[in-house]
């Protein structure tokens, strides 16, 4: 009930300050899906978006917003978000949210853990206002496992308190977990630097490194570090 409460009070202060959305584009846009439910292919839509620019080391801008897409939340979606019907029935639609967060992610490439699941429902919630994805989006949870074999898991709130990464202990809320990835996908560049004794890291070598066989990783480095 606390935890709710809590969720509900950001809200409304956000609610009040409205959208925000940054034109000048730039860096790379890490960004997370509450959702009603698994699968959009079955029905399944976003509740909640929320999302960061990261511009080199640091978090520029933000995006979140609640989001009334006319699906019933149950209760196991309630309990894990904090986020209610009566909260959702408050949003503004489904569509609106999407239109404005289109333009604030432009052409910017796209970050998110677990990339595969936040993917489909960004793909479906663009398609249903007649919009498409133009730009790569990249998987932090992919990357971890790669980067760091010997963490206990690599779900997000487990790489966070590996990493000790700022957090303020609240997750599966959008904006939250959008923040908390951007460190991930921040301290990633950092160790990969620090090992391999090169410049800052881009976005196409750590999307790269996703798709590495786990056994090439350091050679896959090796010689990305040497053009760095």
């Amino acid at each position: 009930m606390q935890n709710g409460a809590c969720c509900q009070a950001l809200v409304k202060r956000r609610k009040v300050t409205g959208l925000h959305y940054n034109q000048s584009g730039g860096g790379v846009v890490v960004l997370d899906f509450e959702t009603s439910g698994l699968f959009p292919e079955r029905g399944d839509r976003a509740i909640e978006i929320g999302a960061v620019r990261l511009v080199g080391e640091r978090i520029v801008d933000r995006f979140q917003s609640l989001m009334n897409a006319g699906r019933w939340i149950n209760p196991f979606i309630e309990d894990l978000t904090g986020i209610s019907n009566a909260m959702v029935q408050e949003a503004p639609p489904a569509a609106e949210v999407m239109s404005q967060f289109y333009r604030f992610i432009g052409a910017s490439p796209l970050v998110a853990h677990n990339a595969s699941f936040d993917r489909r429902f960004l793909d479906t919630e663009l398609a249903l206002i007649g919009l498409r994805r133009q730009q790569e989006l990249a998987c932090s949870l992919l990357v971890a496992r790669r980067l760091y074999p010997a963490a206990p898991n690599h779900r997000l709130q487990t790489l966070v308190h590996y990493h000790d990464l700022p957090t303020n202990g609240t997750f599966h809320r959008a904006l939250a977990d959008a923040e908390m990835t951007a460190h991930l996908w921040r301290q990633m560049g950092y160790d990969i630097a620090s090992t391999y004794g090169c410049g800052p890291v881009p976005f196409a070598v750590l999307q790269g490194l996703a798709r590495v066989n786990k056994k090439q990783v350091a050679t896959y480095l090796q010689r990305q570090a040497a053009t760095l």
